[in-house]
């Protein structure tokens, strides 16, 4: 018998509240638990970091399955620059940076894809087309709470093989009456140079049953990165299978300078061994935000029995992002090998694999590119939500929308050369200098000689709507005849989900429209030109000690973008996508004692019914033999079904120890960009990337074990294993390939006629097992030392195995993209009735971002940066800050398979900022 069945419905609906984050909130906000403890307040504190831990451990306490949290005590208690940023202090929890930016999620080293996003129990919509979102548009101050759920309960949304984040935004009751907080911010870019600006203000009250909040945040920010990069691998069949003397060339060189010798040009698993550099680029990027964020929720509670509540959120995200490009494309269609300097059989012996180290080339095409990216995203949610309790029964029931807008409109000013000149790696990445070949050039010192070839532009829109409605209802027991069953739940939720897409390019070869004047007459010194540590804010370039001159995207912008200028939409590249999930599920909570030891169990299973429908254009060959492509409408109807079942089970072995179980089947579905009619070409690689709208879900089936001890004072030690068997994942494999395709360059002219490969997404055959270690230590060291009262550490490790290899078509074995074998977040801090000091350092080991050419894994190498955050109250309403970011000034780099060949070389700097928050 169950000698306290109120602490079990307690920790049920605790557990049910904190699986659905909006639900979760109510539960902060002052509803009773079965054996009359209020939580009002308790949940809520203002600007302690301990006191925010201790929140954070009751929650993962009371949840039915694995989960961790964090907590934001109140507006601008997450000091990052972005939600991301934001998340990675959790257990498990690690970001995928660009450019020194925090912008994706991943969950215990599995891709972002894996994880499934929430904000106040919606689906979040973000534009990307994918299940992943992108965290980096969202202000992290307008959130109230996060809650990572690692093991299901059949009434959690589908769609988390790695996890599900669940996201809340603040309510008025869960503070006591009036609350205004408002913090400015100011932070400074160690490249840049710049100086922006962040506000942020909260206000809440309260007025007997009703209520009402708002938040709203606005941040400017300026990030420079200087990248040496783009120095990837190129198979040698890019010349060798040229015609004339270009592939003969080749041969020849091959064979005189590196001792290899080619028996069939045409055969790919041997000249797909032969390696060289495909480009190498020095690089700036600017990249200017406006980001701004506004939550309002209004609530109705007349007990602690009922509320009703309604939840919007608005924000936008624009981005407009600058770099300046000086490139050499060693693999041009020109050009071919001219003499061999240095070469390596050793280091990629075990794959067959030649590296060509240090080349000559006959006619390198030398880029100068003045590229310009504006992102342009608007996203709104808006929910109401019912929760009605009785004496023995609850009804919960949601209805949403969340929507995104993005608009991308990017522009490449191109200015080229062809000269012959010798490429090669160094320590951190590459470099291009002038050959032995009297025709050589300095690529950064001979405008005269680079010929205006495009301005080129394209123009995406894309619409991200999902609607989602969902009732629930749960009906408790007190069964003299089943003492064990205290409560049954059911319930179903119906959402839609789509994507459009449309697409257009142009490429403008003078300052009017229909003018050519521009091509082949126009040098790039007949432009202004500026030297690059003028060009941008900051100064030099870090990455390298050299220095060049550019023509700055304001003026391109001014002189080719003529009145009247549009980029037209291709019908040819437009997509829908639409998918319409119903679920139903139904689990039984049980409360019981094994050898006096209270044991809780949540059963159940959740069936769930999709049908997609992707209409688009396929591409199809122009008749009568004659090059070229036409669109063709097309689109198709299709869907599956599933039975999901879950199984958690909670055992008190002591008053402070915990055993938890946890197995599940769950499954992600492929993004909705994956599965739209869509052909995209890549012509510098020849090769189209079609959509498959016949793909399938990827499927897990997970267990999981773990110990929790947890300590006074909010304290935690906890250990878990963790088993994952995947099957079906997307991946993009070679389905066909399309004759006598004809390549054109930028000005017009034909490039030639070639073979195009065919890549689709796919589902890969069979399956493969992840499995891992999880270790979390919360501890205020004043538990092992009384003098250190105020002091305590916060941190996580996981360490994974995985089974999968031989994604390569070259059988170089690798891990899952995106997968990284170890990652670990410490936190050091102290802090008393005044003063709080943080310094955190956060680690992900390396893991592959992609595979080149479907043979090459890329890698990202490990990373850590360390983050530091100092605040002081100078009353009870006044408090400064100061914070940093990657203090240490940690380098992003990246390599080809081995370190010796790196493709990324990044800086993106240190970023302090001083704040200044009040409260009335």
């Amino acid at each position: 018998m169950n000698q306290n069945p109120g602490r079990g419905r307690a920790r049920r609906l605790a557990g049910l509240m904190t699986s659905c984050a909006a639900i979760g909130l109510l539960a902060a906000t002052g509803a009773q638990a079965q054996d009359g403890a209020t939580e009002v307040d308790e949940l809520i504190v203002t600007g302690s970091y301990q006191r925010s831990l201790q929140q954070a451990v009751e929650l993962k306490r009371e949840n039915v399955g694995f989960s961790d949290s964090i907590v934001a005590t109140d507006v601008a208690n997450f000091p990052e620059q972005n939600l991301a940023e934001a998340l990675q202090r959790m257990p498990g929890v690690t970001i995928e940076r660009n450019k020194g930016l925090g912008t994706r999620v991943m969950v215990r080293g599995l891709p972002s894809e894996f994880t499934f996003v929430t904000i106040n129990d919606l689906a979040t919509a973000s534009g990307s087309g994918g299940r992943d979102v992108e965290f980096d548009i969202f202000a992290s101050e307008i959130i109230q709470q996060v809650t990572v759920q690692k093991s299901p309960t059949a009434a959690d949304e589908e769609g988390g093989i790695a996890g599900s984040i669940n996201i809340s935004t603040a309510r008025p009751f869960d503070y006591d009456g009036l609350r205004l907080v408002g913090s400015v911010e100011g932070a400074y870019n160690s490249i840049s140079e710049e100086i922006d600006p962040k506000l942020s203000f909260l206000a809440s009250n309260t007025w007997g049953d009703f209520g009402a909040l708002i938040s709203v945040s606005t941040a400017k920010r300026t990030n420079r990165t200087d990248s040496n990069s783009g120095i990837n691998f190129r198979p040698a069949f890019r010349f060798l299978e040229a015609s004339g003397t270009r592939g003969t060339q080749a041969q020849s060189v091959l064979a005189r300078d590196a001792d290899v010798v080619v028996q069939d040009r045409r055969n790919r698993d041997e000249t797909g061994r032969i390696i060289f550099q495909d480009k190498v680029g020095d690089r700036v990027y600017v990249n200017e935000q406006d980001q701004w964020g506004a939550t309002l929720s209004l609530q109705y509670r007349p007990s602690a029995n009922f509320s009703l509540a309604f939840d919007g959120m608005v924000g936008g995200y624009d981005a407009t992002e600058d770099e300046y490009d000086a490139a050499a494309y060693s693999a041009s269609s020109r050009s071919t090998f001219e003499t061999i300097h240095a070469y390596d059989k050793t280091t990629l012996a075990d794959y067959g694999m030649v590296v060509l180290r240090d080349v000559s080339y006959t006619a390198t095409q030398h880029e100068f590119l003045s590229k310009e990216r504006i992102n342009k995203t608007d996203y709104a949610q808006f929910g109401a939500e019912l929760n009605w309790r009785g004496d023995n029964w609850e009804f919960n029931a949601l209805a949403g929308f969340s929507g995104a807008e993005k608009t991308l409109d990017n522009a490449n000013l191109k200015h080229v050369a062809y000269a012959p000149s010798r490429t090669r790696w160094t320590a951190n990445g590459g470099e291009t200098v002038p050959s032995a070949n009297p025709a050589t050039i300095d690529m950064y010192n001979s405008p005269t000689r680079y010929l205006f070839e495009a301005y080129e532009t394209n123009l995406e829109a894309i619409t991200d709507d999902k609607y989602a409605a969902q009732a629930d209802f749960t009906r408790y027991f007190d069964l003299s005849a089943f003492p064990a069953l205290s409560s049954i739940q059911v319930g179903a939720r119906y959402t839609d989900k789509s994507k459009t897409r449309q697409y257009g390019s142009l490429n403008i070869q003078g300052p009017g429209p229909g003018d050519s004047s521009y091509v082949n007459t126009r040098t790039l010194a007949d432009s202004p030109l500026t030297a690059i540590g003028d060009l941008v804010p900051g100064g030099d370039y870090s990455a390298r000690d050299l220095t060049w001159s550019q023509v700055s995207n304001e003026y391109a912008r001014n002189t080719f973008r003529y009145a009247g200028f549009f980029t037209p939409f291709n019908d040819g590249q437009f997509y829908e996508v639409a998918e319409e999930t119903l679920s139903l599920y139904a689990m039984a909570d049980f409360d019981f004692e094994i050898a006096r030891v209270p044991v809780f169990v949540n059963g159940g299973a959740r069936y769930v019914d999709t049908k997609v429908t992707s209409a688009g254009f396929h591409q199809i060959q122009n008749p009568n033999g004659t090059t070229g492509y036409t669109p063709d409408p097309v689109s198709s109807e299709g869907g599956y079904d599933k039975i999901l079942p879950s199984l958690n089970i909670n055992a008190e072995l002591t008053d402070s120890i915990i055993l938890r179980g946890a197995a599940s089947e769950t499954l992600i579905r492929p993004a909705l960009s994956d599965l739209a009619y869509k052909r995209t070409a890549s012509f510098n690689s020849f090769r189209f990337t079609d959509g498959n709208p016949n793909l399938a879900p990827t499927y897990a089936k997970q267990w999981e074990v773990g110990l929790e001890k947890y300590l006074a004072d909010g304290g935690l030690l906890s250990i878990s294993y963790f088993w994952k068997e995947i099957e079906g994942v997307v991946r993009s494999e070679l389905t066909g390939t399309v004759p006598n395709v004809t390549k054109y360059n930028a000005n017009g002219t034909i490039d030639g006629v070639y073979d195009f490969d065919v890549y689709q997404p796919v589902n890969a055959e069979g399956s493969y097992e992840v499995s891992g270690v999880e270790l979390v230590a919360m501890v205020p060291l004043s538990l092992l030392y009384a003098p250190l009262e105020g002091f305590g550490v916060n941190a996580n490790y996981t360490l994974l195995d995985s089974s999968l290899t031989g994604e390569s078509d070259l059988g170089i074995p690798t891990p899952p993209v995106g997968l990284a074998d170890k990652t670990y977040n410490v936190t050091l801090y102290y802090e008393n009735d005044r003063f709080q000091a943080r310094a955190s350092y956060n680690y992900k080991d390396k893991y592959v971002e992609g595979i080149g050419y479907e043979m090459y894994p890329i890698w990202r190498d490990a990373y850590g940066q360390t983050d530091i955050s100092v605040s002081y109250d100078v009353n009870d309403r006044i408090q400064l800050s100061l914070e940093g970011i990657n203090i240490t000034d940690e380098e992003t780099k990246g390599y080809t398979i081995h370190p010796s060949f790196p493709t990324m070389y990044e800086l993106s700097g240190r970023r302090f900022s001083l704040g200044l928050r009040m409260e009335w």
